[in-house]
């Protein structure tokens, strides 16, 4: 609470000249002027004029001190600190989207808004700066400013888990408290991911497009040439030119879309989705929309998925677009007539999540090709592609999410694709902070595996002990 009465400071004028102190200097006149007087320095009749003029004035000064009385101190109202403008404050520094901290004596954290609680993961006020960022140049900077010196930005890059780019404001700050350290340090932290994501990806868009587009260009100019010339009359020619165009033309197509894909996975890459997808679901859509594809090569699918929704964190879209590639993957390299297995897996710790128990053969090679921490208590929703074709080379396995790879002897062909496919994947994996791995044997085929975290709240249910167990362990407590 607050009081409701102001603080009252008096203000007095300067004191007006006391009887006293005009009686004690007439005396003191009166007393120059004898002597001069004796002393022959003045006149006797100059000596009579110069006392009662100096009487005079003094009797008035006398009279003014006696009538006049003194003026009453003046009270000046000051107006206290109003605490709603606290609360005011406080408030907005809670709802502002940057984060920005408070760092005290020794790089202690003395208060932080919930932007920048979220993004360095802080459990509480009150710790270390240096536990939680650890910047070198950053924390240089906040050392100096505690020190009173000039303010400074600092420009930093983290590459792991995520690719992160941030600009660091800090500027000092000198607090009315006592004590030989009244200086703190504010630190704002500017996430400037996005912007930089987005200077990459139109550069590397350019690059990759076209570097990428350059050979179906030529040959559809070749062929167009061709076309105009030797081969004009020549009709079987025309049709096998214009089917190789068409092909060129959809490779292109293919190209362009999947750069696009891949453009728009990285620049959110950094930012985690917040929904929720059911896999199972998903799984049944890409198989519904690819069936055509498959029996034009007579391949059939063996599906494996649970009964209940499989619920996991994700963009639904981008989800989808992971199942999609992988499947069709599995289509284009499997042998007509093969089958394609697409198994889904609910609430599967990390182990497990990884790599199935059983291998595809003795001499298969595996590996994670992205992976996120590990957390003993995360759940996880898993997804296995497994085809028939010819298998990959142990080799080749480090550089299948790469862009643009294609393994030797995929590169060319009616199945060939655009080499983006897996990198696709594994960025999308990574935005969702799951995993992507492979398991190959030449000769035998390939198994895909991509897991994603169960929500928060799937999680705490399956480790909550149901009331079976807790019945059980309490009769075992009784006897």
């Amino acid at each position: 609470m607050t009081s409701e009465n102001p603080t009252v400071r008096t203000r007095t004028t300067p004191d007006r000249p006391r009887r006293r102190d005009i009686v004690i200097t007439a005396l003191l006149a009166l007393v120059v002027l004898l002597v001069l007087l004796v002393g022959g320095v003045l006149a006797p009749g100059a000596w009579l004029a110069a006392s009662l003029a100096f009487s005079a004035l003094a009797f008035i000064y006398f009279l003014t001190a006696v009538t006049r009385a003194a003026p009453k101190p003046s009270a000046q109202i000051t107006r206290p600190v109003v605490s709603s403008e606290l609360e005011t404050a406080s408030a907005m520094l809670e709802k502002i989207a940057v984060p920005v901290l408070l760092i005290g004596p020794g790089g202690r954290i003395e208060r932080a808004n919930p932007a920048a609680r979220a993004f360095l993961a802080l459990g509480a006020e009150g710790g270390l700066l240096s536990t939680s960022l650890r910047q070198p140049r950053v924390l240089e900077a906040v050392s100096a400013a505690l020190r009173g010196e000039r303010g400074t930005v600092v420009e930093y890059a983290s590459l792991a888990p995520i690719e992160s780019h941030v600009r660091a404001f800090v500027e000092p700050l000198r607090m009315p408290v006592a004590g030989p350290m009244p200086w703190r340090a504010m630190l704002v932290l500017a996430d400037e991911t996005s912007s930089k994501r987005a200077e990459r990806m139109r550069a590397d868009f350019l690059a990759n497009a076209s570097h990428e587009l350059r050979t179906p260009l030529a040959s559809l100019s070749g062929f167009i040439d061709t076309l105009r010339g030797p081969a004009r009359d020549d009709e079987e020619a025309r049709d096998r030119f214009l089917t190789i165009m068409r092909e060129q033309t959809d490779r292109m197509r293919r190209l362009i879309d999947d750069l696009l894909s891949l453009s728009r996975v990285e620049m959110n890459e950094h930012l985690p989705p917040s929904g929720e997808a059911d896999l199972g679901a998903i799984v049944r859509d890409v198989v519904d929309s690819l069936r055509p594809m498959a029996d034009a090569r007579s391949i059939s699918f063996e599906l494996s998925l649970p009964e209940a929704p499989a619920k996991v964190t994700g963009d639904r879209d981008q989800v989808y677009e992971v199942v999609e590639n992988l499947v069709e993957n599995a289509i284009k390299y499997s042998p007509e007539g093969a089958v394609v297995t697409i198994e889904a897996l609910d609430n599967c710790a990390r182990d497990v999540a990884e790599h199935t128990p059983e291998r595809l053969a003795p001499q298969s090679a595996r590996l994670l090709l992205a992976g996120p921490p590990f957390d003993p208590r995360q759940r996880y929703g898993v997804l296995r592609v497994r085809d028939n074709g010819a298998g990959i080379d142990r080799r080749y396995l480090p550089r299948l999410s790469e862009r643009f790879y294609r393994v030797d002897g995929q590169k060319s062909g009616p199945t060939a694709g655009t080499g983006l496919g897996l990198a696709i994947v594994k960025h999308i994996i990574t935005r969702h902070r799951g995993g992507f791995s492979v398991e190959s044997a030449t000769g035998v085929g390939s198994a895909f595996s991509v897991f994603l975290p169960k929500p928060a709240e799937a999680v705490a249910a399956a480790s909550a002990p149901s009331p079976a167990t807790e019945a059980t362990a309490l009769e075992a407590e009784t006897e």
